[in-house]
């Protein structure tokens, strides 16, 4: 089980993204894995294709790609808050990085901060 960021996904979805080509590469090296976004990644994820009225294929391409909701369990605003505080991450850093410890899965992103919290609080990062 792999955590999206939002930074992963988007860039998969727009050809014209800097990261495009390495985010279709890491989805083709992760076929047979299963992929979770965090209730707030997704929207972050759903709002631009939204905008242009493309929310509902964005949403058909992230079960395509095996990606599942993850809605956080009670006391998610405790763990918010002790991950904004500990790591200095915006919200929607720690609501990734919450995803990936509370199900004990790898994070993927591009965000290189976001990468080393993670690595520094025992969350395997996949290689992007």
């Amino acid at each position: 089980m792999i955590v999206l960021d939002a930074s992963v996904v988007i860039a998969q979805f727009a050809s014209h993204d800097v990261h495009h080509r390495r985010a279709t590469e890491f989805f083709l090296e992760h076929l047979d894995d299963d992929f979770l976004v965090h209730t707030l990644t997704l929207t972050e994820i759903l709002v631009g294709p939204t905008r242009i009225g493309r929310g509902e294929f964005a949403e058909q391409q992230l079960k395509a790609l095996g990606a599942s909701e993850w809605i956080p369990s009670s006391g998610g605003a405790a763990r918010l808050v002790r991950l904004r505080v500990d790591t200095g991450l915006k919200l929607p850093d720690c609501c990734v990085l919450d995803a990936a410890m509370a199900t004990g899965s790898a994070l993927a992103t591009f965000d290189g901060h976001l990468a080393r919290a993670a690595a520094s609080v025992g969350v395997p990062v996949v290689a992007m």
